[in-house]
């Protein structure tokens, strides 16, 4: 059961369930199924499964179900991963993060059903997630070699690219709070059009200066990537990893300020917004493999 023929396959499947889980909270709070089961955790309307069926309480049950499926599969990766490769450096430190944060983000879940936590909480809870995620998607390009394959193992990310990666990857959390707030807040058509409404561009009430606040963040976000991505193009243009690592992250953005344009034009379409989010969850796991180099990089300066 905890053979190292299974890390890959576990691997994978755990970073998949990861990735529907950030979708799936999106998808409650874009849905407005948050209540789908009244105040009640782990039961839903005090049945296991109640008999009244609304698609609200189905959004609901789904990503319940899924949360708890990736309690599952990421203990059981963590166990694997740290029994055969936990000599790597990395793993066992990245194992305690992933079930640990997973654990934090299920029960802030569920003290959101309960207690009705207010937004500016419950707006913690994709970022908690994210990290969880984010740390399982590491172990997992740990466990498929690709340190090896890219010569990653290897690379040296110098003073400069390590400060424009930091300063990355505070900012892009930032954004993603703001992001997540606007969710909880229902805020998501407050402020007019986009990028600002030029003829009344003062906002009005805490709507108007929730989105205002993301949409700044969003911006400065945009330029951090942009100056990083920069910076890695012409300080290290033969090494592969750091190439196409933040080649990735500016297509990335560039996608994410795009979709958060169309959530807006489209009056939050659906699909649009799942797509959002997934390209937040995506570049946010990346970011964290930069940092995961960075800390390699100043373990071999030592």
């Amino acid at each position: 059961m905890f053979n190292k023929r299974n890390l890959k396959w576990l691997a994978v499947v755990s970073t998949l369930i990861m990735t529907w889980v950030q979708l799936g909270g999106a998808l409650v709070t874009k849905t407005g199924s948050e209540d789908g089961c009244g105040s009640d955790w782990p039961l839903c309307h005090g049945a296991f499964l109640p008999q009244n069926l609304p698609i609200d309480t189905i959004i609901e049950l789904s990503h319940r179900a899924v949360s708890g499926l990736s309690v599952i599969f990421v203990t059981w990766l963590v166990i694997t991963a740290w029994k055969n490769i936990g000599h790597i450096k990395e793993v066992k430190p990245l194992s305690l993060i992933s079930i640990g944060f997973l654990l934090i983000q299920a029960l802030v879940g569920a003290a959101a059903v309960v207690w009705q936590q207010n937004d500016y909480v419950l707006a913690l809870h994709f970022g908690i997630s994210l990290i969880s995620f984010s740390s399982v998607f590491v172990l997992t390009l740990i466990i498929f070699d690709l340190d090896q394959k890219y010569e990653a193992n290897k690379v040296h990310i110098k003073k400069p690219l390590q400060v424009y990666t930091w300063v990355m990857t505070i900012i892009i959390y930032l954004t993603i709070y703001t992001g997540a707030l606007v969710r909880h807040t229902d805020s998501s058509l407050a402020y007019g059009s986009w990028p600002i409404p030029f003829n009344d561009i003062v906002p009005h009430d805490v709507h108007d200066w929730v989105q205002l606040a993301h949409r700044f963040m969003a911006l400065i976000a945009f330029i951090a990537v942009l100056v990083a991505y920069i910076h890695a193009v012409k300080y290290y243009p033969n090494i592969r990893t750091i190439q196409y690592g933040y080649t990735a992250s500016f297509i990335l953005i560039i996608l994410q300020v795009t979709t958060g344009a169309l959530s807006i034009v489209t009056n939050v379409n659906l699909i649009i917004a799942l797509f959002h989010a997934l390209f937040i969850t995506l570049l946010f796991g990346l970011i964290s493999y930069f940092l995961l180099l960075i800390l390699r990089s100043n373990r071999g300066e030592q």
